[in-house]
């Protein structure tokens, strides 16, 4: 049995993380985010990850942010706005 995409996003959703290793570290944009946060608010409360927030930490600090989209969306710097911040950027179609 086929399941449409729009079907299948009311239980599966697929989030890439750019430049991000195996698991975890890496040069990527971000390298750190709460997977189970976002678990927790789709299963316990029914709402659904439209996009999860990610750092890159440098020496202790947030040096940038980016939100991760999902899958095939992908996060899009909209134009304004620091680049270094999850909140310049829009979950697009590539």
């Amino acid at each position: 049995m086929l399941v449409s995409r729009r079907a299948a996003e009311e239980f599966y959703r697929l989030f890439m993380v750019p430049g991000m290793m195996h698991c975890q570290g890496g040069e990527g944009a971000t390298d750190q985010f709460d997977k189970i946060a976002a678990l927790e608010q789709w299963v316990e409360r029914g709402i659904a990850p439209d996009r999860v927030i990610a750092s890159h930490v440098k020496a202790g600090a947030v040096v940038r942010t980016r939100p991760l989209c999902p899958y095939p969306l992908a996060a899009t710097w909209s134009g304004s706005g620091n680049t270094d911040d999850a909140a310049s950027f829009i979950c697009k179609a590539q």
